[in-house]
């Protein structure tokens, strides 16, 4: 009865969290990610028991199949989910909490070559966005948000949004923007940051100016400096306009 109890919640939870989901029949039929999770809790009961070889090929022929490798030996909590699928790679001491949400592509990797813990621990609640990776014995806290393609190699707090390669904490999403994770939305540390500096440079310029206008000085003005910063001014503008739009 508790098998299929936790298959039921399995397939539950794929519906819940995809909405191209139609039927039970299709999603027990057409998502590896669930094909993937099955077979590993199979080749995990074959771990735990010390039979590693049969844990290994359960695993090798779900990765055959799926396109999608979960070592026998990670631990992985209640209503997880893989959508798509296809290029995650989930290492031997990775631990995983409940109601965790990754897309295809991700990467649970290692950094050391030495045996004990060196993947990742996730907590609960954790969405992780298409190709992010995320190395080494770190932590990931609940309800934390890894945007796409961000690689991550510290700690993350609980709540945070991390983004960009090397993957930095993002502030600016709304509480919404987070639970979503809307992946159109996520912000870049590295613009906002070039951002800023446009902006205390124009503040610069106007109190120089103002400064100049006082002592009577007249500096020649730069015409290809004025023109390539009114330029990367209009790319941030327009990016602006994009995220209010969607």
């Amino acid at each position: 009865m508790k098998f299929l109890k936790v298959l039921k919640e399995d397939i539950d939870t794929v519906i819940k969290k995809d909405p191209a989901a139609k039927s039970i029949f299709e999603v027990i039929l057409c998502y590896p990610g669930l094909h993937a999770l099955w077979i590993y809790r199979i080749a995990h009961w074959f771990y735990n028991r010390k039979l590693f070889l049969t844990a290994r090929i359960i695993s090798h022929i779900g990765r055959f199949l799926t396109g999608i490798e979960i070592h026998p030996g990670a631990k992985i909590g209640r209503r997880f989910f893989i959508d798509h699928g296809m290029g995650v790679v989930i290492g031997e001491t990775a631990e995983i909490g409940d109601d965790v949400l990754i897309y295809q592509g991700v990467v649970l990797g290692g950094v050391s070559l030495t045996k004990g813990k060196r993947h990742p621990t996730v907590g609960n609640n954790v969405v992780i966005g298409a190709g992010a990776i995320v190395l080494g014995n770190i932590k990931i806290g609940d309800n934390a948000r890894i945007g796409a393609g961000s690689v991550v190699l510290r700690d993350v707090p609980s709540g945070a949004t991390v983004v960009g390669v090397p993957g930095r904490i993002s502030l600016g999403f709304t509480a919404e923007q987070i639970e979503m994770l809307e992946h159109n939305k996520l912000p870049d540390p590295i613009a906002e940051g070039f951002e800023f500096l446009i902006k205390e440079i124009n503040r610069l310029e106007d109190r120089l100016r103002k400064i100049e206008t006082l002592e009577g000085i007249t500096t020649q003005i730069d015409d290809y400096f004025e023109q390539k910063k009114k330029e990367i001014e209009k790319m941030f503008e327009d990016k602006s306009l994009e995220n209010d739009k969607s």
